[in-house]
Protein backbone atom coordinates (compact mmCIF):
# COMPACT_ATOMS: atom_id res chain seq x y z
CA UNK A 1 0.00 0.00 0.00
CA UNK A 2 1.20 3.46 -0.77
CA UNK A 3 1.93 5.69 1.72
CA UNK A 4 0.69 9.45 1.40
CA UNK A 5 2.95 12.27 2.02
CA UNK A 6 1.74 14.54 5.30
CA UNK A 7 -0.08 17.39 4.43
CA UNK A 8 2.36 20.69 3.81
CA UNK A 9 1.59 23.77 6.07
CA UNK A 10 2.00 27.43 6.32
CA UNK A 11 4.65 27.43 9.15
CA UNK A 12 4.88 30.78 11.04
CA UNK A 13 8.05 32.14 12.96
CA UNK A 14 7.22 34.32 15.93
CA UNK A 15 10.66 35.82 16.00
CA UNK A 16 9.93 37.31 12.68
CA UNK A 17 6.71 38.17 12.50
CA UNK A 18 6.36 42.13 12.96
CA UNK A 19 2.03 42.03 13.45
CA UNK A 20 1.72 43.76 9.88
CA UNK A 21 -1.38 42.05 8.73
CA UNK A 22 0.12 42.15 5.46
CA UNK A 23 -0.54 38.14 5.34
CA UNK A 24 -4.02 39.32 6.08
CA UNK A 25 -4.49 41.62 3.85
CA UNK A 26 -2.76 39.04 0.76
CA UNK A 27 -5.12 36.61 1.98
CA UNK A 28 -8.15 38.77 1.67
CA UNK A 29 -7.11 39.79 -1.89
CA UNK A 30 -5.53 36.25 -3.13
CA UNK A 31 -9.82 35.04 -2.19
CA UNK A 32 -11.23 38.42 -3.78
CA UNK A 33 -11.14 37.19 -7.11
CA UNK A 34 -9.78 40.97 -8.02
CA UNK A 35 -6.96 43.39 -7.17
CA UNK A 36 -7.21 45.45 -3.78
CA UNK A 37 -8.04 48.82 -5.85
CA UNK A 38 -10.89 46.66 -7.56
CA UNK A 39 -12.14 45.38 -4.52
CA UNK A 40 -12.02 49.17 -3.14
CA UNK A 41 -13.67 50.59 -5.67
CA UNK A 42 -16.55 47.91 -5.68
CA UNK A 43 -16.81 48.10 -1.99
CA UNK A 44 -16.41 44.43 -1.17
CA UNK A 45 -15.49 43.46 1.90
CA UNK A 46 -12.23 41.57 1.96
CA UNK A 47 -11.86 38.84 4.21
CA UNK A 48 -8.93 37.22 5.30
CA UNK A 49 -8.54 33.41 6.27
CA UNK A 50 -6.07 33.96 8.34
CA UNK A 51 -5.51 36.24 10.91
CA UNK A 52 -2.59 37.79 13.57
CA UNK A 53 -2.59 37.21 16.71
CA UNK A 54 -0.94 38.82 19.95
CA UNK A 55 -0.54 36.17 22.87
CA UNK A 56 2.33 36.02 25.36
CA UNK A 57 4.00 39.26 24.34
CA UNK A 58 4.50 37.58 20.60
CA UNK A 59 2.93 38.30 17.38
CA UNK A 60 1.67 35.56 14.92
CA UNK A 61 -0.60 34.36 12.11
CA UNK A 62 -3.35 31.81 13.38
CA UNK A 63 -4.34 29.66 10.25
CA UNK A 64 -5.77 25.70 9.44
CA UNK A 65 -2.94 23.17 10.11
CA UNK A 66 -4.12 21.29 7.70
CA UNK A 67 -4.93 18.51 10.32
CA UNK A 68 -4.02 14.98 9.09
CA UNK A 69 -6.86 13.76 11.13
CA UNK A 70 -9.19 16.61 11.00
CA UNK A 71 -11.62 17.06 13.78
CA UNK A 72 -13.01 19.78 11.60
CA UNK A 73 -14.00 17.48 8.66
CA UNK A 74 -15.00 14.36 11.21
CA UNK A 75 -17.84 16.58 12.92
CA UNK A 76 -19.54 18.54 9.99
CA UNK A 77 -22.88 16.60 9.45
CA UNK A 78 -22.75 17.95 5.97
CA UNK A 79 -19.60 16.64 4.68
CA UNK A 80 -18.79 20.43 3.76
CA UNK A 81 -15.12 20.16 5.13
CA UNK A 82 -13.37 17.35 3.75
CA UNK A 83 -9.68 16.21 3.37
CA UNK A 84 -8.47 15.51 -0.21
CA UNK A 85 -5.82 16.05 -1.88
CA UNK A 86 -3.53 16.60 1.13
CA UNK A 87 -5.70 19.16 2.90
CA UNK A 88 -8.48 20.25 4.43
CA UNK A 89 -11.16 22.20 2.25
CA UNK A 90 -14.74 23.46 2.46
CA UNK A 91 -17.30 22.09 -0.42
CA UNK A 92 -19.26 25.51 0.04
CA UNK A 93 -22.29 23.94 -1.30
CA UNK A 94 -22.96 21.74 1.35
CA UNK A 95 -22.21 24.44 4.36
CA UNK A 96 -24.96 25.12 5.90
CA UNK A 97 -23.19 27.84 8.56
CA UNK A 98 -23.64 25.67 11.79
CA UNK A 99 -20.51 25.93 13.29
CA UNK A 100 -19.54 22.90 14.22
CA UNK A 101 -16.55 22.92 12.31
CA UNK A 102 -15.81 26.39 14.76
CA UNK A 103 -16.13 24.88 17.66
CA UNK A 104 -14.24 21.56 16.99
CA UNK A 105 -10.75 23.27 15.43
CA UNK A 106 -8.37 22.91 17.92
CA UNK A 107 -6.66 26.41 16.48
CA UNK A 108 -9.20 28.43 15.96
CA UNK A 109 -8.57 28.87 12.57
CA UNK A 110 -12.45 28.52 11.13
CA UNK A 111 -14.77 30.98 10.94
CA UNK A 112 -18.12 31.51 9.35
CA UNK A 113 -19.35 34.87 8.16
CA UNK A 114 -21.64 36.08 5.43
CA UNK A 115 -19.74 37.39 2.61
CA UNK A 116 -22.44 38.20 -0.24
CA UNK A 117 -24.12 41.76 -0.22
CA UNK A 118 -27.58 41.52 1.33
CA UNK A 119 -27.60 39.75 4.59
CA UNK A 120 -31.29 40.26 4.36
CA UNK A 121 -31.57 37.50 1.53
CA UNK A 122 -31.44 34.84 3.97
CA UNK A 123 -33.81 33.86 7.16
CA UNK A 124 -29.81 33.15 9.31
CA UNK A 125 -26.76 34.99 8.36
CA UNK A 126 -25.99 33.11 5.53
CA UNK A 127 -22.59 32.38 6.51
CA UNK A 128 -20.54 29.63 5.07
CA UNK A 129 -17.21 28.37 6.59
CA UNK A 130 -13.78 29.55 5.76
CA UNK A 131 -10.32 28.47 6.28
CA UNK A 132 -7.02 29.00 4.84
CA UNK A 133 -6.54 26.52 1.67
CA UNK A 134 -3.68 27.30 0.93
CA UNK A 135 -4.86 29.72 -2.01
CA UNK A 136 -5.85 26.50 -3.85
CA UNK A 137 -7.35 27.78 -6.76
CA UNK A 138 -6.21 30.82 -7.12
CA UNK A 139 -3.89 30.11 -9.27
CA UNK A 140 -0.76 30.97 -7.14
CA UNK A 141 2.36 28.34 -6.74
CA UNK A 142 2.78 29.28 -2.72
CA UNK A 143 -0.11 30.70 -0.54
CA UNK A 144 -0.03 34.68 -0.88
CA UNK A 145 0.89 34.94 3.29
CA UNK A 146 3.93 33.53 2.48
CA UNK A 147 4.45 35.83 -0.67
CA UNK A 148 3.69 38.97 1.28
CA UNK A 149 5.20 38.51 4.44
CA UNK A 150 8.08 40.83 4.49
CA UNK A 151 10.06 39.52 6.59
CA UNK A 152 9.78 35.98 5.39
CA UNK A 153 7.92 35.07 9.09
CA UNK A 154 6.00 32.22 6.83
CA UNK A 155 6.95 29.72 4.98
CA UNK A 156 5.29 26.41 3.31
CA UNK A 157 6.22 23.76 5.18
CA UNK A 158 6.69 20.31 3.73
CA UNK A 159 6.55 17.90 7.03
CA UNK A 160 8.86 15.26 5.53
CA UNK A 161 11.50 17.88 4.18
CA UNK A 162 10.99 19.51 7.50
CA UNK A 163 11.17 16.40 9.97
CA UNK A 164 14.62 15.40 7.85
CA UNK A 165 16.00 18.74 8.42
CA UNK A 166 15.50 18.31 11.92
CA UNK A 167 16.72 15.12 11.99
CA UNK A 168 20.20 16.08 10.86
CA UNK A 169 20.69 18.97 12.45
CA UNK A 170 19.96 16.81 15.60
CA UNK A 171 22.17 14.29 13.99
CA UNK A 172 25.11 17.45 13.35
CA UNK A 173 24.41 18.46 17.27
CA UNK A 174 24.91 14.96 18.70
CA UNK A 175 27.91 14.59 16.64
CA UNK A 176 29.36 17.58 18.29
CA UNK A 177 28.86 16.54 21.66
CA UNK A 178 30.60 13.58 20.80
CA UNK A 179 33.64 15.32 19.75
CA UNK A 180 33.52 17.35 22.91
CA UNK A 181 33.04 14.90 24.92
CA UNK A 182 36.42 12.87 23.20
CA UNK A 183 38.81 16.06 23.25
CA UNK A 184 38.09 16.41 27.24
CA UNK A 185 38.92 12.86 27.46
CA UNK A 186 42.00 13.24 25.67
CA UNK A 187 43.03 16.08 28.12
CA UNK A 188 42.36 14.35 30.94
Amino acid sequence: MKRQRENAIVFADPERCLGCHGCELACAVAHSGTGLHQAALAGLTLRPRNRVVAAGGVMMPVQCRQCEDAPCAAACPTGAMLQESGQVGVREKNCVGCKVCVMVCPFGAISVKHEGSDPESCRTNGGIARKCDLCAGTGRELPACVEACPTKALSLVDLEEYRQTLIEARAAELAQSLQHLKSRKARI
